[in-house]
């Protein structure tokens, strides 16, 4: 038997009290592979040397993590990003995989949480699950994508589509950095006359972007032009990664790795 590497990729967090939302995915990824060696790795150079300036840990990227695994004799890599879509930190990961597939026997890819229609639903009833908020006729949630310029950014409209189908009328998605913005998300819930959100962040940690582009006390944070707007809100500060059933579709998609 040659030797196994279970390899899990995340854009990474600089905040210390966000990562066990990332470790909780790896747990349990670990425990359904114990015959595989675990690796780490964070796709985020920025939050990588901000580890290593500020907390003296360091943490490898991928290409890092794979160049070790071919040093060492490795006959088999599987990896499992933590990423929602696949978008740009996605294809990044990818292109450090592909350059061992020569060098490296076996190497299987699981697909980043949101890839099949099947996902959407099956994560949009778990959130909502999750939240367990009966809701009055003029409330709603508001979800916080990331955003991106990559195409996957339709990924936040589908999430939203699925919630509409699953019968959550008065759920809406927008993003920091794609559209759907803020703005986008407002306009609408000013006619459906909602008066109060609840905000969630739809990413695997609830970090930087989270604490500081949603819940921060400056005037620019979602929370506080929704106030600003007259709406009353209440921030759900919890990333998806902290959910349990959300890590295990982290590793049924495992399971179903393709080789590169």
């Amino acid at each position: 038997m040659g030797k196994k590497a279970l390899l899990v990729v995340s854009f990474g967090t600089s905040f210390e009290e966000a990562l066990p939302a990332i470790v909780n995915i790896e747990e349990t990824c670990k425990k359904a592979f114990p015959d595989y060696d675990f690796y780490r790795a964070f796709t985020s150079g920025m939050i990588i040397r901000k580890w290593a300036r500020t907390k003296n840990v360091i943490i490898h990227n991928p290409d890092e993590v794979m160049k070790r695994l071919v040093a060492e004799g490795y006959e088999e890599v599987i990896c499992q990003p933590t990423h929602i879509i696949n978008g740009l930190e996605y294809d990044k990961m990818m292109n450090m995989l592909l350059a061992y597939k020569d060098q490296i026997p076996t190497i299987k890819v699981g697909p980043p949480l949101l890839t099949e229609e099947e996902d959407y639903k099956e994560a949009c009833e778990i959130v909502m699950q999750e939240l367990e908020k009966p809701l009055a006729k003029d409330e709603a949630f508001v979800f916080m994508g990331h955003g991106t310029e990559h195409f996957a950014n339709s990924a936040y409209s589908q999430f939203e589509n699925m919630l509409r189908d699953l019968g959550h009328e008065s759920t809406y998605v927008g993003t920091v950095e794609g559209f759907p913005g803020l703005d986008y998300v407002i306009r609408r819930l000013k006619i459906r006359d909602i008066k109060k959100v609840y905000v969630m962040p739809l990413m695997i940690v609830a970090g930087d972007h989270a604490r500081n582009d949603l819940a921060g006390a400056e005037a620019d944070s979602w929370d506080s032009i929704l106030k600003a707007d007259g709406f009353e809100t209440e921030v759900i500060m919890k990333g998806l990664g902290e959910i349990d059933a959300i890590a295990e579709m982290f590793v049924k998609h495992l399971k179903k790795a393709e080789s590169l």
